[in-house]
């Protein structure tokens, strides 16, 4: 909920670690982008970062946000570049692979702090969360950096067709694929583009990472296992 800034996370109560999210988006447009010798009117980035925000887990369309925001493709560029390089966002792009398949080619974008993607869309306390249409990407966002501290993927992408099949996050290992999806859900099962994602990239393994307490597999390569225990993903990696 209140994302992994040190006074957010350990302040006395949602609200007052809500106050210190805003006001740190607040100093970071204000003070820390102008230091960079950014001139960007901090107002101006501020509404950027809120529409982008609403992409949080999603296919970022450069032509869509240039249309939105009234400015152009090159501008719209040059923005998500700066809220980038300030590891603000992540975005992720897609896996290229020769597999004769109409592959999406367009990057996900990602706010890379939870507390900073509630912040930026004004949701202040639990409920409002479970209540929000953004949970199950709020939860994937969270989970996915969790997954990047421990595990480090190397060149991570994410892969989708046309036709549906995808999988949240592809990266290699000494020249084996492996591949990991992440299901907000009390208990993931085998589907259709687990499969299809297997066979297509050739993956040695496929994680299901849930919010859950179990481990358990659903296929000879595909196994569930919860976000807090994503080091075993690690052991499972050194010893392969």
């Amino acid at each position: 909920m209140r994302g992994g800034y040190p006074r957010a996370l350990l302040d006395d109560s949602d609200n007052a670690a809500h106050l210190w999210l805003d006001d740190y988006i607040r100093t970071f447009l204000d003070r820390d982008i102008p230091q960079l010798g950014i001139s960007i009117p901090a107002a101006t980035l501020r509404r950027f970062w809120i529409m982008i925000s609403h992409y949080h887990g999603q296919l970022l369309n450069y032509s869509e946000l240039s249309r939105a925001f009234g400015v152009s493709d090159h501008t719209v560029r040059r923005y998500l570049e700066i809220l980038e390089g300030t590891y603000m966002i992540r975005l992720l792009p897609p896996w290229y692979a020769n597999v004769g398949k109409r592959l999406v080619k367009a990057p996900k974008l990602y706010i890379r702090d939870s507390g900073l993607f509630h912040a930026l869309q004004t949701i202040q306390t639990i409920d409002q969360l479970e209540a929000h249409p953004k949970l199950g990407a709020s939860w994937e966002g969270f989970a996915m950096e969790q997954v990047f501290a421990v595990l480090r993927p190397v060149s991570p992408f994410f892969w989708r067709t046309h036709a549906g099949t995808e999988v949240d996050l592809v990266w290699h290992d000494r020249g084996v694929a492996y591949g990991m999806e992440f299901k907000y859900a009390d208990a993931p099962v085998m589907t259709r583009s687990m499969k299809n994602t297997l066979e297509d990239l050739h993956l040695a393994h496929l994680w299901v990472v849930y919010p859950g307490d179990q481990t358990y597999p659903i296929d000879d390569r595909v196994t569930v296992v919860p976000l807090s225990r994503i080091g075993v993903v690690g052991r499972f990696l050194e010893c392969s």
